[in-house]
């Protein structure tokens, strides 16, 4: 009777736990702001980590104005060759795939909207100058065969992705759907879920058959190396963190023991090599903010009446434009004029006053110790034929005369000290 009963019960209870857990579940990864090196490298880790726990499907939450092409590029061509089906969801509310994001949403086997998102703007910027005609055609048809091989690939709308490119076009969630440039909307995960059952996708490995209806979700966020390289890979921080380093060092080598300075130097300098080895950066732009530097140095050793001044304000301006270059008019890479104009003003202020205190310091005559006694006056205790004792500064001091001999009484100047010993001459009253 026992062995009946716990028949009945496994034959009960144990066929639902199986299926449940032979039921895949979705992980769900969001990308919310620019496209740079992390979101490239979360995306890539991400596919694989999706794949390796055999999932159901990797859902990617984006809203971005846009970011690197070179970035995106690697984006794109993880998805392409993904060994299970990625699906792009543009979400929240609000949410938009502009420009780069253009060119991640249309590479998904699957691409979603959520209601009040919108999707395009994709055509090459010039930020902070004007491109020339050849170079932006060039940059244009680049990008327009770019998505073409996309929207080929994935079976979308060709025509109006290249008017992405060419013309700037957008579309909301509806016309979206509409014009074939995404596969469906969802207006949340589960949505998403019970609107992408079922549906067959060719993956790397053959054609899969989508079964998320009832998929678990499975939130995956950034590691601690994946939020600190997406927070770095934010010119105007690597810019900031670069100058913190230079001004730190300086500081420590021109105020030697102050330990904090050149600590937080080094460290600033490399958090920012580590941010600019993902950035684009101009050498030439770089040079020009250490000439701007080493103009401030020299002005505090030399007089030029405010020409070095000048020309390391102007240097360092000039520099900081310069400093990251765009490799493509799709790139969103500038930094800001806010940013470029308080560093100046504060790099001008801790070279006259940081640094300039320090070397004054140190061209200070010593005031401490024997070598602060030079110069000083004191009055002979006993007469110095040659030596004998002087008082200075409330102190007696053994003392010895630079020339002849000097009566008890008499006021004294130190010349110099030997050892312990002042050498000093009488001041003539």
């Amino acid at each position: 009777m026992r062995q009946m009963i716990l028949f009945l019960f496994a034959a009960l209870i144990l066929p639902p736990l199986f299926l449940h857990a032979q039921t895949p579940a979705a992980y769900v990864i969001t990308i919310d702001g620019t496209i740079n090196p992390a979101s490239a490298e979360y995306l890539h880790s991400e596919i694989q980590n999706a794949a390796d726990h055999r999932a159901a499907c990797l859902i990617v939450r984006l809203n971005t104005p846009g970011g690197l092409l070179k970035s995106t590029r690697v984006m794109v061509s993880d998805m392409l060759d993904a060994p299970l089906p990625v699906v792009v969801y543009v979400a929240p509310a609000g949410a938009q795939a502009a420009s780069a994001g253009v060119f991640i949403t249309l590479a998904a086997h699957l691409a979603v909207m959520a209601p009040g998102t919108n999707i395009g703007a994709a055509h090459p910027v010039t930020p902070g100058a004007e491109m020339d005609s050849i170079m932006l055609a060039k940059t244009t048809n680049d990008a327009a065969a770019f998505i073409r091989t996309i929207s080929e690939k994935r079976h979308r709308n060709i025509a109006w992705a290249e008017e992405a490119v060419r013309k700037s076009v957008s579309l909301t969630e509806t016309e979206a759907l509409k014009n074939r440039v995404i596969d469906t909307t969802a207006s949340s995960l589960q949505d998403l879920l019970n609107a992408i059952d079922g549906r067959s996708v060719a993956v790397a490995g053959g054609t899969v058959v989508l079964d998320t209806k009832h998929a678990g979700i499975i939130q995956r966020e950034k590691t601690f190396q994946e939020n600190l390289l997406d927070i770095l890979s934010d010119p105007n921080i690597a810019y900031i963190f670069m100058m913190l380093g230079i001004y730190g060092l300086l500081f420590e080598l021109y105020n030697p023991g102050a330990i904090l300075p050149g600590i937080v130097g080094v460290i600033g300098l490399i958090l920012a090599f580590y941010s600019m080895h993902s950035l684009p950066v101009n050498y030439a732009g770089l040079g020009l903010i250490l000439f701007g530097v080493i103009l401030f140095l020299l002005e505090l050793k030399l007089t030029s009446h405010g020409f070095l001044t000048a020309g390391g304000i102007l240097s360092i301006i000039l520099g900081s434009v310069m400093l990251f270059q765009s490799e493509s008019g799709l790139d969103m890479l500038s930094l800001s004029w806010q940013v470029i104009l308080v560093v100046v003003v504060f790099t001008a202020l801790f070279f006259v006053f940081a640094i300039g205190m320090g070397l004054r310091a140190q061209r200070r005559k010593p005031t401490t110790g024997s070598q602060g006694l030079v110069g000083e006056t004191g009055e002979a205790i006993t007469p110095l034929a040659p030596s004998g004792k002087i008082s200075i500064h409330g102190e007696i001091w053994n003392a010895q005369t630079a020339g002849g001999a000097i009566d008890a009484g008499s006021k004294v100047v130190v010349s110099r000290v030997d050892d312990l010993t002042l050498v000093v001459h009488r001041i003539e009253s």
